[in-house]
């Protein structure tokens, strides 16, 4: 790998470390305030809510940045959504803020790598940039059910300022505190990355032209034969684990009484699962094999809904790592493959918004649902199973999509995974 890749890789380890911790204070400071449950269900989908508004407006800007100058940005921005959380904000908007970062920072994070490797190092790189992500999430998740725990959140409070009231006062707030600094780390970090040599595409001046060339990117995507096979996958996959974060937290406190910095341990467990499938995917699946993947999205889809018959922690924790696992050998080749056809299509950064506005619609839309259902009363074990059945079935009718590419389009399908074996042709 290019020296650039293992400095990405650290900022991207800082700037998810923040976002998962973030979002465990989140839900730690809306408790406190004695939030309705769906103002923290929802959380999910607000965090959403930029990623598919801004779609057409960020690809276009990472592509007319150099990307490590877009990252820093992204994570100047998530930092101000943590000052607006201290400082008397509500909740939920200031965290619409941290999302409206992470919305501009995902097309530099995924692009760079389509501009800076080969297509012969995308799954492997796709795997370790995962996998790290996966790292972070463990530790982010864990981080921040332990810095809102009181031991800690009492050390830091104990700190004192001479002529400063910071009216940090809360376990929440001092959790809070101590993420806008990782963030401020992540944004040091992205000032290091190299600059790819790929020639910039300046932003049109009237950017309502942007909406139309999205919109034919969307369509250019949807409509590749290999392209669109990726794209229906990583979207339901991404749909399905943005809200099922929030569902572990929720069946943890449902069948084994946890709170929440108990139950963040079991979302970090299901993260440890996802990085060893994440990195064995990266040794074992070449490019041009990814689709080979697809059978396991429903076995993920069964074991979803086998966890409402889970109420044992010993059972729990194999189970766990083995439903992320399974995750997250099933999403790297796809995701690989979808960056490397839409980086042949578009360009990079273009790609990753049109990936970032599908997938986070879904997650979108199925937090909207389940935040609204939640407010309902409907229990987090029917949720579970209604998921569940989603992930299987959807998964199935992908796989009978591909079937039916492949019988009817074999030659042109014969072409693009010829594309995906040669690095001349990226």
């Amino acid at each position: 790998m290019k020296r650039g890749f293992y400095v990405i890789m650290a900022a991207q380890f800082f700037s998810s470390l923040a976002d998962n911790a973030i979002f465990i204070a989140a839900i730690a400071l809306l408790r406190a305030d004695s939030a309705p449950d769906w103002q923290t269900a929802a959380l999910v989908p607000i965090f959403a809510f930029f990623y598919v508004v801004l779609a057409p407006l960020v690809g276009a800007f990472a592509d007319a940045q150099p990307k490590g100058r877009v990252m820093f940005f992204s994570n100047a921005v998530k930092a101000v959504g943590c000052a607006m959380m201290l400082f008397g904000s509500h909740p939920l908007l200031a965290y619409a803020v941290v999302g409206l970062g992470a919305a501009a920072y995902s097309p530099a994070k995924y692009g760079i790598l389509t501009e800076l490797l080969p297509p012969s190092q995308l799954v492997k790189a796709n795997g370790w940039i995962e996998g790290l992500t996966i790292a972070s999430i463990i530790l982010g998740v864990l981080l921040g059910g332990q810095l809102v725990s009181p031991y800690v959140a009492d050390y830091l409070l104990n700190f004192d300022f001479p002529m400063l009231d910071t009216g940090v006062d809360t376990p929440a707030e001092a959790a809070i505190s101590a993420v806008m600094g990782i963030y401020v780390l992540a944004a040091a970090i992205n000032m290091r990355i190299p600059h790819t040599g790929v020639v910039m595409r300046p932003l049109p001046r009237n950017l309502l032209t942007l909406l139309p060339d999205f919109w034919r990117c969307n369509s250019r995507l949807w409509n590749d034969r290999l392209g669109q096979i990726s794209l229906a996958t990583t979207t339901l996959f991404w749909g399905v684990s943005g809200n099922l974060r929030y569902l572990v937290l929720a069946w943890a406190a449902a069948a084994l009484g946890y709170g929440v910095p108990q139950a963040s341990k079991l979302v970090g467990v299901v993260a440890i699962g996802t990085a060893v499938g994440a990195v064995w995917a990266s040794m074992r699946v070449r490019l041009d094999r990814a689709t080979t993947v697809m059978p396991l999205g429903m076995l993920m889809g069964v074991l979803v809904m086998v966890l409402i018959f889970v109420d044992q922690l010993w059972v729990a924790v194999p189970f766990l790592i083995l439903l992320g696992g399974l995750g997250g050998y099933l999403v790297v080749p796809m995701n690989a493959l979808l960056q490397h056809r839409g980086h042949n299509l578009m360009g990079a950064g273009r790609s990753i918004a049109v990936q970032n506005f599908n997938e986070q619609a879904c997650i979108l839309s199925l937090g909207f649902i389940y935040s609204m259902t939640t407010k309902a009363g409907t229990s987090a074990f029917t949720a579970i199973l209604w998921f569940g059945m989603l992930v299987t079935v959807t998964m199935g009718i992908i796989q009978v999509w591909y079937l039916y590419n492949l019988r009817r389009h074999p030659i042109e399908i014969k072409r693009l995974l010829a594309i995906a074996r040669s690095d001349h042709k990226h």
